[in-house]
């Protein structure tokens, strides 16, 4: 079960909020602040293939003092968010071994081969 949130703590007042509806060629925008650091801004337009394109960014400042911070584009590519808070997979540990790509590449010619001589494998 979640925990429930406490209702003691106050609400958040809104300090700024401003959104532009879509106009004539879809564009439009939204941007609000709150009075908690909470800050975020996007805007749009319709896309070539009908679909909404979106750029924005937000942030939100973190117990340790620093500020959070996020930005995106989402379109027809999908959703692209950049922050230093995303994580980031590592690094390939070290390069492959040649006698690797070496048997990779030998693979590769012998199922070419196989094919122009209509060899089906069995296993």
């Amino acid at each position: 079960m979640a925990d429930k949130m406490p209702l003691d703590k106050p609400p958040v007042a809104i300090i700024h909020s401003e959104q532009h509806y879509p106009d004539e060629t879809g564009a439009h925008s939204f941007d609000f602040e709150a009075e908690n650091g909470i800050k975020m801004h996007v805007s749009g337009s319709l896309g070539e293939n009908g679909g909404e394109n979106s750029i924005g960014h937000w942030s939100y400042p973190l117990e340790d003092g620093r500020t959070a911070y996020l930005k995106f584009v989402a379109d027809e590519n999908g959703y692209q968010p950049e922050s230093d808070m995303l994580p980031v997979a590592p690094e390939f540990p070290h390069p492959i071994p040649q006698f690797v790509l070496d048997q990779i590449a030998f693979a590769e010619a012998e199922r070419e081969r196989q094919a122009r001589e209509g060899i089906t494998s069995v296993e």
